[in-house]
């Protein structure tokens, strides 16, 4: 997969986005790496990994990868704008979403609804075919389960979006890093923020004007962008299609 010099800037700040945040919020395992060179349908993706086994979660850990999971979109809205958002954020939606029902309906973890599991549909299977099935909860309950599924995401997003706003150079930052060597370890990531370039060669063409994938979607815009110098419990986030 060729990526277009439109896509490589999307998917740069999106995968910037959700490192950013991992880098930020107040329980997570250690970014390990961060690409946007393709693979699959994905266009990048940010890698976690746990410094050991973990056999369960805690709220603040579960809310922390809410924040991560958003980090991607809400990146390119703050750059891009509402109306040059992408399609990329799809995967992250749906593990955000799983998650959180997750904590609804599992693991009693809203207050609203309390420390009850919700919702366990009880199937019978007979070669393949799901021959009964009973939901054991009611329509007013189902409401209120996708009510609060809809406020832990949305309080994700409320916390990727605190973090990128107040973190916004360090995003321009980490993106014009991903466009200039592709691929960048957590190490790597962690100095260039703190100001010290990578010892090794760029990917980018030294004929290739340093703002060009800024103008491509800004091109009366401001060159901001280029002024500023799953294991079991892996996380991988990534941009692609849906």
């Amino acid at each position: 997969l060729v990526m277009t010099e439109e896509e490589k800037l999307l998917t740069a700040y999106h995968e910037g986005g959700h490192a950013i945040v991992a880098l930020n919020v107040a329980a997570t395992d250690p970014v390990h790496k961060v690409t946007i060179i393709p693979r699959g349908r994905a266009l990048g993706m940010v890698m976690q990994l746990p410094e050991r086994d973990k056999l369960s979660m805690s709220r603040e850990q579960m809310t922390s990868r809410l924040a991560i999971m958003m980090g991607g979109r809400v990146a390119e809205e703050l750059v891009f704008g509402r109306d040059k958002v992408t399609s990329g954020a799809a995967s992250d939606i749906e593990q955000a979403t799983k998650l959180a029902r997750m904590m609804v309906t599992r693991w009693g973890l809203s207050e609203e609804l309390g420390a009850v599991a919700y919702g366990e549909n009880q199937e019978e299977v007979f070669l393949g075919y799901s021959v009964a099935r009973q939901q054991n909860i009611s329509e007013s309950t189902a409401q209120k389960i996708d009510s609060e599924i809809r406020r832990l995401v949305e309080e994700g997003y409320g916390e990727a979006n605190r973090i990128l706003t107040e973190k916004r150079d360090d995003l321009e930052t980490l993106a014009k890093g991903l466009l200039e060597f592709e691929t960048l370890t957590g190490d790597e990531i962690k100095e260039l923020l703190g100001g010290k370039r990578p010892m090794r060669e760029s990917v980018i063409e030294p004929s290739t004007p340093r703002e060009f994938q800024w103008r491509l979607l800004n091109p009366e815009g401001p060159k901001r962008a280029f002024d500023v110098g799953r294991a079991a419990h892996t996380l991988v986030l990534g941009a692609g299609d849906p």
